[in-house]
């Protein structure tokens, strides 16, 4: 098998899981560097894993949280990423609000992405021209093999240079501000949380069709030699000739 897969029962089993996962992970990042920087997605997946991950005693005074991806509506909208993660994971958890990088979705899009990337590269002590490395990067796929908010046919696919730019998702009527490629590509550790049975098809396409990255976007990082893990269910992986 040329991919790390790891499939459960159900969507509740494959959060519980990936929730441990990314605890682990980000345990293991406080350990070898003193910090752990993440970058959370949104979507309707995560919601579940962010209450399971709630739950683990984490060291939360050195786990430094972002966003792969945000939705430009203010943080108390109901399409808010951020909103669905202060509601699930963060305050549960009791993760401190100064540790939190947020894209300002109140902003206009090209004003709130050039503040998120003004923010990334202070944050990391970029040099001109050089990405962040994240230590854990937390995505999802959608039906369609989108994955942030990179969709087929998006121009910003191929953008491996800057950190993060404004897109509108016109299938959605979304103005929206995602990491690029990439940035995804240079994760320490990408785990992808991606159940049901509405992703099978874009599953089996990502997973084992030839390198497409323009028609399904999830092929970006998605495979060795990136450090990737697959979080599925069965019925997310029931089209996969090589699911376990």
């Amino acid at each position: 098998m040329s991919y790390h897969l790891n499939t459960f029962p159900n969507a509740e089993a494959a959060a519980k899981a990936c929730a441990a996962r990314i605890a682990e992970i980000m345990t293991e990042s406080v350990v070898a560097r003193g910090v752990a920087r993440c970058a959370l997605s949104g979507g309707s997946s995560p919601k579940m894993m962010f209450g399971e991950l709630a739950k683990h005693k984490m060291d939360w005074d050195k786990i430094l949280l972002y966003w792969v991806d945000e939705r430009v509506v203010p943080p108390d909208h109901p399409d808010s990423n951020y909103k669905m993660a202060m509601e699930n994971l963060i305050l549960p958890a009791g993760i401190p609000i100064l540790h939190l990088s947020r894209i300002a979705g109140e902003r206009y899009p090209e004003e709130a992405s050039a503040h998120y990337i003004s923010e990334i590269r202070a944050e990391f002590k970029l040099k001109e021209g050089e990405l962040p490395v994240f230590d854990l990067i937390h995505r999802g796929m959608g039906p369609d093999a989108h994955t942030a908010s990179l969709f087929p046919g998006e121009p910003l696919i191929e953008d491996d240079y800057e950190i993060a730019a404004n897109t509108y998702v016109e299938k959605f009527n979304s103005h929206r501000v995602t990491l690029l490629p990439g940035v995804l590509k240079k994760a320490r550790h990408t785990v992808i949380l991606a159940p049901g049975a509405d992703k099978a098809e874009a599953l089996k396409h990502v997973l084992e069709d030839k390198a497409n990255i323009m028609k399904y976007p999830c092929q970006i990082a998605a495979k060795p030699p990136y450090p990737t893990e697959w979080f599925v269910d069965e019925a997310s992986a029931a089209l996969l000739s090589n699911k376990r």
